[in-house]
């Protein structure tokens, strides 16, 4: 029986530290049809000698400047031709199996258009088994921090997967793209998984996790460190959260759980006026984009396929 094509697609950026890890357990799966794109944002760094080391024959596509996780992304989707395609993480370790369960995941689950493993920080300890958004929309993930005690094996639908090593499928991406974008650009990183996983449930597609699917990812932007990452990733990370609301949410949300939500966005405001004001950049990236972002919202909610009462029993 041939299997289906898998596209791994790996964007780096001065990932060369990284790298051979991933590289070699990337060689290691027991998952026979695999192809490889390899999307450098102009990296310092010898990434891209390193990943023509391990794959000679990965489709390589070089970036003048840097592209950020979503442009990247969407290069390589456009540019491969797997019928799932896995957005791996350079940090990313997988055990032998991940793919293959994963695809198996997908083959019995064709209402689902994403899957999700468990990934572990160390032996041990859980880093996500699924993504997850509050009342307050505020994202997470699920077991996060968690001595992994099989608290988590019951495979089952998830609201997302988390973007260090998710597998779509590629009919669901070509369903959700926007203006022919799979991830949306202006996010650039940070919050575009959550964003895909919105859209996606909004147009009707599940995301299945199972417990058989492992890799390792030890995370370099971990929940509750904010202080430690760079003044223009806290920039993303705010202007990211009101594209999220922008662009996803429903007025029933609003007449539900607003009242949270714009508490929630009450003390962020406080806190970035008094402690962060580098990141206020955000309010003018988003009236700079704001016709292109409402662009989006009206091609969503004309495509919506779902109840609100669905999207919003996922909010807890």
């Amino acid at each position: 029986m041939t299997q289906p094509l898998v596209s791994i697609g790996l964007v780096t950026w001065n990932s060369a530290a990284c790298l051979p890890a991933t590289l070699e357990a990337l060689t290691q799966q027991r998952y026979p049809a695999v192809e490889i794109v390899v999307v450098d944002n102009a990296s310092t760094d010898d990434s891209v000698n390193r990943a023509q080391a391990y794959f000679p024959n990965a489709q390589l596509i070089l970036n003048p400047e840097n592209r950020g996780f979503c442009g990247g992304h969407n290069q390589s989707i456009h540019a491969s031709h797997g019928i799932y395609y896995i957005a791996l993480n350079p940090d990313v370790v997988m055990n032998p199996n991940y793919i293959s369960a994963l695809v198996d995941a997908l083959e019995s689950h064709p209402e689902c258009g994403s899957a999700a493993g468990k990934l572990l920080q160390a032996p041990g300890i859980i880093d996500s088994t699924g993504l997850f958004i509050n009342r307050r929309r505020q994202q997470y993930l699920r077991g996060h921090g968690e001595a992994d005690q099989g608290q988590y094996d019951t495979p089952g639908e998830v609201f997302g997967v988390d973007g260090a090593a998710p597998l779509y499928r590629r009919e669901m991406l070509e369903d959700i793209k926007i203006n022919g974008q799979y991830f949306d650009e202006i996010f650039f990183a940070h919050k575009e998984d959550v964003d895909l996983a919105w859209r996606a449930r909004l147009l009707g597609w599940g995301c299945w996790y199972t417990s058989s699917a492992v890799a390792f990812h030890e995370r370099s932007f971990k929940p509750g460190q904010r202080k430690i990452v760079s003044p223009a990733i806290r920039v993303h990370a705010i202007k990211n959260r009101y594209l999220l609301l922008i662009k996803n949410e429903l007025p029933a949300g609003w007449f539900r759980d607003g009242l949270q939500i714009l508490w929630y966005d009450l003390k962020i405001f406080v806190y970035i006026s008094l402690f962060e004001r580098s990141s206020l950049k955000a309010v003018g990236i988003l009236w700079q984009n704001w016709s292109r972002v409402w662009d989006w919202r009206k091609k969503i909610r004309r495509r919506m396929r779902v109840k609100p009462i669905e999207i919003l029993s996922w909010f807890k």
